[in-house]
């Protein structure tokens, strides 16, 4: 279970990476329309999502007492369809201040990594008791790796939509 684990986290890092690669410092930064994100609140956004599931899984956990993959299905369901708009929590909103490209593919990588390492060393079947998913409550490990996952890949979709508005069409180096 757990290497399949590491195989899936590494993979949705590599997506992410490749996705935020398509923008250089010129244009991480450009509205795309009217109501969206720039490419870079987008990375913004989900490097503070992932550093926080970083700490969670790595905080203290009980035993669960439940199915640990109960909601899994469910994370998947919700982030991977794309017809759904969904209200960010404040906490993990990005500011409006510009972005370096560089410092925030670093910083996703090193987050990312810390779920790696998180998901290797922990007993993934335990419920994290630092931070409660709003609606859902307490949830496991393993539910906190899938979600980050789901809500990544969500949000690398989001940004080759941005980069394809961009008229971005192909990786551009800084």
């Amino acid at each position: 279970m757990k290497n399949d684990l590491q195989t899936t986290i590494a993979h949705t890092k590599d997506e992410l990476l490749k996705a935020l690669d398509l923008f250089n410092q010129g244009n991480i930064n450009a509205i795309p329309f009217e109501g969206s994100w720039t490419g870079g609140q987008v990375a913004e956004h989900v490097l503070k999502s992932v550093s926080g599931i970083a700490q969670t899984l790595n905080g203290p956990s009980k035993t669960t007492e439940r199915n640990p993959e109960e909601h899994i299905k469910m994370f998947g369901e919700v982030f991977l369809n794309m017809n759904i708009k969904m209200k960010s929590p404040d906490f993990i909103i990005p500011s409006d201040s510009p972005k370096d490209k560089t410092v925030l593919h670093s910083s996703l990588e090193k987050a990312f990594d810390g779920i790696e390492d998180a998901a290797e060393k922990n007993n993934l079947t335990e419920t994290c008791t630092t931070f409660e998913m709003p609606t859902i409550g307490l949830i496991t490990r393993i539910e906190w790796i899938h979600f980050a996952c789901f809500h990544t890949k969500r949000h690398t979709q989001q940004l080759k939509n941005i980069a394809h508005h961009l008229n971005i069409a192909e990786i551009e180096q800084d």
